[in-house]
């Protein structure tokens, strides 16, 4: 990966090391980590996070306490998770990119597509980071009080990034390069997401 192509928060991650199924009628992705508290001192939940990569032998980077970058395959591209844990406020956000860039022509009617995906998205969105013209799935955890994410909680926050990421995947191809409406996009990816099952 080519530094630059992603926002500085995304260090460059080496990729096709690992590859990543995701599953969308089988077993979900298995995390066995166990996360201890102590009232004294709650885990980091990144610390969990870059356990969880090791533990599943993705490529990551750890730029620091409060940062990590995560690369999973995916059946489309290549994912880059970024971690970012704000201990002033207890929460720990995720950000999910693709390499696709949206370009200018293009832009306005993505727009438009990310509102009718948006509303079919029972958590986090999708936005497009401008400068960058990159499509990015965002949510965060909110823990504060000290109590920690939980193995179950981090599971789940991965598993719905990286299944949306793929889901809506297609209509953002059928946009940007099939010359769809935004109409059309989502409609077309739905209709192949149906045919898929």
């Amino acid at each position: 990966m080519v530094r630059g192509r992603f926002p500085a928060f995304f260090a460059p991650v080496p990729v096709g090391l690992f590859h990543h199924q995701i599953v969308t009628g089988g077993e979900p992705i298995a995390m066995s980590i166990l996360m201890e508290h102590t009232e004294a001192a709650p885990m980091n939940p990144l610390d969990m996070i870059e356990q969880l990569v090791v533990e599943h032998e993705w490529a990551f980077d750890r730029q620091g306490d409060d940062e990590l970058t995560v690369g999973i395959g995916g059946n489309y591209c290549e994912f880059q998770l970024w971690f970012s844990w704000r201990e002033e406020i207890g929460a720990m956000h995720l950000s999910c990119a693709f390499d696709m860039k949206v370009p200018e022509k293009r832009r306005r009617d993505m727009h438009s597509l990310l509102v009718f995906i948006n509303e079919k998205m029972p958590v986090g969105h999708f936005d497009l980071w401008r400068d960058e013209g990159l499509v990015l799935f965002r949510h965060a955890l909110l823990l504060r009080g000290g109590i920690g994410a939980t193995s179950e909680q981090v599971e789940d926050l991965v598993e719905i990034a990286l299944s949306e990421c793929e889901r809506f995947y297609p209509a953002f191809q059928f946009l940007i390069w099939g010359g769809k409406t935004a109409e059309e996009a989502v409609a077309a990816a739905m209709l192949e997401t149906v045919g898929e099952a």
